[in-house]
C-alpha cells in the first residue's frame, strides 16, 4: 500500500483508514517514514529536472500521506 501511495495510485484519507486497527495504522506510519526516508536519500541528477520533480511529488505525497495516518492515529487515541 506504501508503495501505491508513494506512485500516486492511492490517496489516504479518513474514510479509508477507519478500517484499520491502531495497530496497523502504526505499521503504515512506521512504513511510510522508512518509504520517506528512501526517497530522501535518493540521488538525482541536478540537470535532470523530471526526476527531480518526480522525487519531490513522490516526497509530497509520502508526507502528506503520514500527516494523515498520524491525525487518524492520535484522533482514535483520545
Amino acid at each position: 500500500m506504501v508503495r501505491q501511495i508513494a506512485e500516486g495510485y492511492v490517496t489516504p484519507n479518513a474514510v479509508m483508514l477507519k478500517r484499520f486497527s491502531p495497530a496497523e495504522l502504526h505499521a503504515v506510519q512506521l512504513e511510510l517514514e522508512k518509504k520517506l526516508r528512501e526517497a530522501r536519500g535518493e540521488v538525482t541528477d541536478l540537470s535532470d529536472i523530471e526526476a527531480i520533480q518526480r522525487k519531490n511529488r513522490r516526497l509530497s505525497r509520502l508526507e502528506g500521506a503520514l500527516r494523515i495516518v498520524r491525525a487518524a492515529a492520535t484522533g482514535r487515541s483520545r
